[in-house]
């Protein structure tokens, strides 16, 4: 697994959930892309590493999707450390 190299930017709120949801699973980013496509949402891997990396700001469709392949509610996306939903 690689390691980011740059610091998360600030121009979303759920890029590192995403990233966090995504590894959990078990997904690598390209095949995670390949459903994110597949779902309707056009996203290339840089448009998407910009996402994780909270350097782009996501759309409500990307959301959307995202949150449907991850298997968890769009509000956790948003969840902070400090704020993490209960089980």
């Amino acid at each position: 697994m690689k390691i980011r190299k740059k610091a998360y930017g600030n121009a979303n709120m759920v890029g590192k959930n995403i990233e966090r949801f995504r590894k959990q699973s078990g997904i690598k980013q390209k095949d995670f892309i390949a459903k994110i496509q597949i779902m309707g949402c056009d996203m290339n891997p840089t448009s998407y590493s910009k996402l994780e990396g909270q350097v782009r700001s996501a759309t409500d469709k990307e959301v959307y999707v995202i949150a449907k392949i991850l298997n968890v509610k769009m509000e956790e996306l948003f969840s902070t450390e400090e704020n993490e939903p209960q089980p």
